[in-house]
Parts: C-alpha cells; structure tokens; sequence
C-alpha cells in the first residue's frame, strides 16, 4: 500500500517459505514477485509450486524460461491448466512455429502459422511472425509483404516493429527492403536512415523464440491495457522483459503502466535505465518527459528537454520535445517557437516526411495562443505536403468550422478526412459537428453517435452530441449525453458542461 512492491515480494515470498501448503499465499507471493519485476524470486517461487497450482502469470514466466534456454519443446507443458482462466493453449500455433524454425523446418513453421485465422486473438500477430521467420532463413522477398501487411496493423508498436524489422532484412543481406521499413517513422525515419546506410543494427531483431514470445506478449498487454485491464498486463511486459531484456519498447510500455497505477518513480526509473545509443531512446525520453509534465515537475522536463536539445547531434526528435514540454507547461508561444526550430532542421537536414507532422505540432501551438492567421498558414503547409493525410484535413477543417469560417470548404475537408479514417473518433466527431453547424440534425446525431461509441472516454464527443440533441428537441437525453461528457471533462469543457446542465443549452453555453 506505501509503494514498496519490491519489499513487498519478498516478504510475501517468505510467508509463502514459512507456510507452504498454502497455496493462496504462495500465488501470491509469485504474482507480487512477478509484478515487481523481481524474476529470480518470481522463477524460485514458481519452480516449487505444483503444475496444478500454477496460475497464469507464473505460467508463462516458466515458459519464457524454457525459451531463454532453447528448450521450446519443454515450453509446451506450462500451455494447458487445471480452469479455463490458467489455460494458453491459444499460443501453442506461434510457439509450434518458432520450435520448427529452431528446427531449420521453414516449412513446417510457416504451415502452423497458416492455421492461425485472421479474427483469431493471434490474428494480428501472424503476419510479423511469418516475416521474422522468413527473414531467419534469409528469405527476404518472400517476407517483404507480411512485413508490410504487420506494420499497416502495428498500432502503437509501429515503430519498434519497423525497427525490429529493419534489422532482419539487413541481417538477411538486403539493406534496401532494411530502408524501405523505416520509411515513415516520423521525426526517427533520419536517424534510422543513417544507421541502415553505416550497416548498424538497432538490437531489435526478432530471431529467436524467447524474443518472438517477448513481442507476442507486449502486443498482448497492450491490447489487454486498452480493456482497463490493469493486474495482467503489468505481469505480462514483466515476463516479456525476462523473455528478452534487450526489448526497449518493454521498457517503455512497462514505465506507462506502472505510471498507470500511480508507481511513477519506478517508472521513471525503468526509462533512465534505458541507453542513449538505444535506437528507441528518443521514446523513452519523451515519455520520461511527458511523465513529469504529468506530475507537474516542469523545471525537470524542460531541464531533460533542454539539455537533449542542447547537445552537438541532437536530433530533430529532440528539439520537438522542447515543444511537446512547453505545450504540457500551456506555453504555447514558447512551444510553436521551439517546433519551429525543429521544422527549420528537418528543412536542412532533407527530412521531408517529418515535416507534415511537425507543422501539426506547430499549428497546435499557435491555435492554443490564440494566432489563427499562423495557425491556418501552419496547417496549410502541412496540407501542401501531405494532401490525403486525415490529420491535417481534419484539424484545418474543425478550426474553420469552429470560426464559421468557409464552411462549404471546411465540410469537405473533414468529409475527405473521414472517407480517409472511417474509423478514427475523433474525425467522426468533426463530421459530426459539421452537420450540426449546418442545421442537419439528425444526420449529425448518427455520426456523433458512432464517434461516442468509438471512444466513450472523450469528453468533447459527448458534449456535440448533448448539444446536438438538445437541439433537436430530445432535451432528455441531452443531459445524459452531458452528464456522459463530465466523466471525464475537465477545465472550460466541464464548467460550460455543467452550465448546460443547469440552465440548457444557450448561445453562451454552446459547444465553439
């Protein structure tokens, strides 16, 4: 309860010791250890507990165990419990898989990977495996298109999936297929460029099963964190980072969940253990930064920003944060003034694709100091290098549609957006509040609708669609949208919110 997970374990550990018929005390115990990152506590517990007795997350401890140690063959026996809750038989097809590769079977392997259905929990998870695979026997045309297929479904792993991948295509002899896969990692893509160019890999390659199953279980926390999951997936980036402690994008997702469940100096003690030489450390930077923006440490992330920033190589990545902590401290001439430095070096440095986004940033900046005119030249300068990018449609048709300002144009931009991004909430909810600007209420009410049930947890949906009910006459539910909206609404969105809800919906109480 007072933080001390780490000497938590161990006393649980030594209760566990004095009374070992006890099983619930001994999974506790394991699951303390576990969670404290306490691995050779956690493998001494589980080693002497009853296969019977073994709960998940000791499991699958004592299968990356097997792993680490190339018996894959001995992993299988911790796949099937006593109860459906400690049963991972899901896994057997990517563990069959990787045990064939170990067997130099190519065959064999890719054909268990094959049986694994697309709407399958391991469906997103079966081309990337193909790829690493593939690129293990040096087979790098034939992986060329699941490594693509897996980065277009990567999520939040994008960018340690394109680096991991990056690495088996120049391990595999093809440097240019190696280049082709950090195409498009934002203000990153030149500093992985030149590392490709220099024949340097990251460490981030994915060639053996204990690393395969580190990756697997990373994807799975995060997806399981998504679902307000909170216990599981602490366990399982614990268990990936044991499988392959060289696994930085471990790191970072371990750091976010701690933070998650308030356990902020272990997070920021995992980050700073990370290398600057790391090809992910830039990420663990920005998320050391964000974490004390969070805290409202200040003078701490703008010092980290600022030396970063200050240093000889440092990098475009780097001059950006100065602006992401700015933005975090709400000082936003500051912010757009440091994203300016950024987009000025990219410029020199010849780093096209990363300018769009930085633009974005910038035009963030200037809307929040209230600098329309060099907010819109921002964001036209983005559109003018990246016209189909829905980001940049979307943003520059809502502050149109927010200003009442060429709305026949700001409809179509927001239109293109969500015709590019059917499924981004946020879009949807732009599209939304177009039509509710129009007086096309119920066309509105049924996409504003669709971007709630996307995400539920965005405040500024729920209040366009209380706004656009109210309007519509059905007041009633109005105040639940409302009433939905203060869950999570904070600052000038929950007291205007909370107006409507006294007094209804006025011109003064409008949603901009």
């Amino acid at each position: 309860m007072s933080g001390e997970h780490g000497r938590s374990a161990e006393l649980l550990a030594q209760l566990a010791e004095t009374n070992r018929g006890d099983t619930t005390i001994s999974r506790k115990a394991l699951t303390g250890a576990i969670g404290a990152g306490n691995s050779e506590l956690a493998m001494r517990l589980a080693r002497r507990m009853p296969l019977k007795d073994l709960t998940v997350d000791a499991r699958l401890l004592l299968i990356a165990d097997q792993l680490r140690v190339g018996r894959s063959d001995l992993a299988f026996q911790y796949l099937t419990g006593t109860d459906d809750e400690a049963n991972l038989a899901f896994l057997t097809p990517i563990l069959t898989a990787w045990n064939a590769a170990e067997r130099r079977d190519l065959g064999a392997a890719l054909s268990q990977l094959e049986k694994i259905p697309p709407t399958a929990l391991l469906g997103p998870f079966r081309d990337e495996n193909a790829a690493f695979i593939l690129l293990k026997f040096r087979r790098a045309d034939e992986a060329e298109p699941f490594a693509r297929r897996a980065i277009g479904g990567a999520g939040p792993r994008e960018a340690r999936l394109r680096l991991a991948l990056a690495d088996g295509f120049l391990a595999a002899g093809d440097r240019a297929r190696a280049l082709a896969m950090v195409e498009g990692m934002g203000t990153e893509t030149g500093p992985a460029r030149q590392r490709i160019l220099a024949g340097k890999r990251t460490g981030q390659v994915v060639d053996h099963p204990a690393k395969a199953y580190a990756e697997l279980l990373l994807g799975l926390a995060a997806d399981l964190n998504r679902l307000n999951n909170r216990a599981l997936p602490l366990s399982m980036v614990q268990v990936a980072r044991y499988a392959d402690p060289g696994n930085t994008a471990g790191a970072v997702l371990l750091a976010l969940l701690l933070e998650g469940q308030g356990r902020v100096t272990e997070a920021l003690s995992v980050l700073a253990a990370v290398p600057p030489s790391d090809a992910l450390a830039p990420q663990a930077r920005d998320t050391i930064a964000r974490i004390l923006v969070d805290e409202k440490r200040f003078d701490e992330a703008l010092r980290l920003a600022r030396a970063a920033a200050s240093e000889r190589d440092a990098t475009v990545s780097d001059l950006a944060r100065v602006g992401d902590v700015y933005a975090g401290m709400k000082r936003y001439n500051e912010a757009a003034d440091a994203y300016a430095r950024a987009i000025n070096l990219a410029r020199t440095q010849g780093l096209k694709d990363e300018l769009w986004p930085l633009y974005l940033l910038q035009a963030s900046a200037l809307e929040d100091a209230d600098r329309w005119p060099e907010t819109k030249q921002a964001l036209h300068a983005a559109l003018a290098l990246a016209p189909e990018q829905p980001l940049v449609l979307n943003f520059l048709g809502y502050a149109k549609l927010e200003r009442g300002e060429d709305l026949d144009a700001a409809e179509a931009m927001i239109r293109k957006a969500s015709a590019l991004a059917p499924d981004d909430a946020s879009i949807t909810d732009s599209l939304g509040w177009a039509l509710y600007k129009r007086g096309r209420y119920a066309d509105a009410i049924e996409a504003l609708q669709r971007a709630a049930a996307k995400d539920p947890g965005q405040p500024e949906i729920h209040e366009h669609l209380g706004d656009a009910l109210y309007a519509s006459g059905r007041r009633y539910e109005a105040r639940f949208a409302w009433a939905a909206a203060l869950v999570t609404a904070e600052d000038d969105i929950a007291a205007r919110v909370r107006l409507k809800l006294d007094t209804g919906l006025t011109p003064a109480t409008a949603a901009p």
